[in-house]
């Protein structure tokens, strides 16, 4: 067996396993804060609104994502209906698929635990009382997104075929989507502060 069918192989497992811990970590981070009392922390919005619809897309394409890779282990055959670019689908591209889709992960993570309680996903019309502007704040101002934007073009790499390029752009099209709606949102709560941050700390890089 050579280097890409290793490296491809290994994936097919990776991936499997990786998005079944990014299902596990959510589920078990957002039932933690209930058994403990929390305040909510998933707000969609208005049933049918903008961001409601941004949810349900993103659910929708997150366990779209998570079936597919675990069936990919299971029945190996569903290779052929993704519509692989078999041209970069080697390991230099696939390994630095899988490298890109941690790191945006973990990144991910570690935006998340450092938001602490104020940790939300979606827009809570109360929250947050204090603008961030500190930590990695000070570099993007959506740095969980980029993290999360950085995984969905690693994801690309490690499958590349037309289902992971469709994905990219459902999950880019739904974070700049997101991303618009929680701007206004703080420019509402903070039309001054936020005003001035956005003069000087970019949307992403």
């Amino acid at each position: 067996m050579d280097s890409s069918s290793t490296i491809v192989e290994f994936t097919r497992v990776y991936l499997a396993i990786f998005y079944s811990c990014v299902a596990a970590f959510y589920a078990l981070r957002i039932t933690a804060k209930k058994r403990a009392g929390l305040p909510e922390v998933v707000f969609p919005g208005e049933r049918f609104s903008t961001t409601w619809w941004n949810h349900m897309l993103f659910r929708a394409f997150r366990l779209t994502i998570w079936m597919v890779c675990l069936f990919r282990y299971f029945f190996p055959g569903i290779d052929s209906y993704l519509g692989f670019f078999v041209y970069i689908n080697v390991w230099p591209v696939v390994l630095a698929g899988n490298i890109l889709l941690t790191a945006g992960f973990l990144f991910t993570v570690v935006i998340h635990f450092s938001l602490g309680s104020n940790w939300r996903s979606g827009i809570d019309p109360n929250k947050p009382e204090k603008l961030r502007t500190d930590g990695f704040y000070r570099f993007s101002r959506n740095p969980m997104f980029l993290g999360i934007a950085t995984a969905q073009v690693g994801f690309l790499l490690a499958i590349p075929s037309v289902f992971s390029a469709v994905c990219l752009i459902i999950g880019l099209y739904t974070l700049h989507s997101q991303t618009l709606a929680e701007e206004a949102h703080l420019m509402k709560l903070f039309p001054k502060d936020y005003r001035h941050y956005i003069g000087h700390v970019r949307r992403w890089l």
